[in-house]
């Protein structure tokens, strides 16, 4: 079984390599791994009794996921955290006692996905500048090459098609300054705890607020982020996933008026 691909029946045929890996159960799972290391490095650094022997032994069991063992774990405590807790403790025996120290699952599955998504994000921004740059090449190619121009679908006014084509790629640079948006506000779930009050930490630092904001801050940067969300429950805000979902929606939109115009322009001869 390849770990290293997102496992669905459209992945073959409308996936990219790329984004397959992004969304695979390898980077998945290794992912919540380096958020495991990184909570506990954070946590070394605000003086919690965590040794580095302990966090090499962590860094070194990244990547090497048993996922036999894990699934075993699974179907014995029916908690897909707690089976690569337990899974992770085995590789680490040293270190077994402070993977998760004080966080809850969506510490991991949550931080995992905004994590994802801008690692998915960075791709779909390099690949839509790559048709931008190809259409904006095309546009000055046929700027001189007469076609119709229609409202209500008949035939109106005389254009260019070097025209047509600006007009598709303006709608990609409002896409592109949507996705931009939204990758500078993109924002970790962060330490918020089980239900977003952030007990457990605040049990470990001795309800100092202080040391709790600054262990969240000292992650974030670990992680290459800026800020997470100010406020959560047992989630990140699922606002987020509209957000995104409002993003790709509008690239998808761009693509099918082209794909339309395409269509009509070949019907009537006048592009091929």
């Amino acid at each position: 079984m390849n770990r290293n691909e997102y496992r669905n029946p459209l992945i073959s045929r409308y996936a990219s390599p790329e984004m397959s890996a992004i969304w695979s159960e390898q980077r998945k799972f290794s992912t919540w791994r380096r958020l495991w290391v990184a909570l506990a490095e954070a946590e070394a650094e605000m003086g919690l009794p965590i040794t580095e022997e302990q966090l090499n032994e962590l860094r070194a069991h990244v990547d090497d996921i048993d996922f036999d063992l894990a699934n075993q774990y699974e179907r014995k405590l029916r908690h897909d955290v707690m089976a690569h807790v337990h899974t992770y403790g085995d590789a680490c025996p040293n270190a077994k006692g402070i993977i998760h120290w004080g966080a809850t699952s969506c510490y991991v599955t949550d931080n995992t996905d905004v994590i994802l998504i801008r690692d998915s994000f960075r791709l779909i921004l390099a690949k839509l500048l790559d048709v931008m740059r190809a259409m904006s090449a095309a546009a000055k190619e046929y700027q001189n090459l007469p076609c119709l121009a229609f409202t209500h679908l008949q035939p109106a006014q005389p254009t260019t098609l070097g025209k047509r084509i600006c007009l598709w790629l303006y709608d990609l640079v409002m896409d592109l300054e949507d996705l931009e948006h939204r990758m500078a506000h993109l924002r970790t779930r962060g330490l918020k705890g089980t239900t977003g009050t952030q007990a457990s930490f605040y049990a470990l630092f001795e309800n100092d607020g202080a040391k709790v904001r600054q262990l969240e801050a000292l992650v974030d940067r670990k992680i290459d982020f800026e800020s997470s969300f100010a406020v959560t429950g047992q989630t990140y805000p699922r606002k987020l996933d509209a957000q995104v979902l409002d993003v790709l929606a509008g690239i998808a939109e761009s693509a099918h008026k082209m794909a339309t115009d395409l269509r009509i322009l070949a019907h009537r001869k006048e592009c091929e």
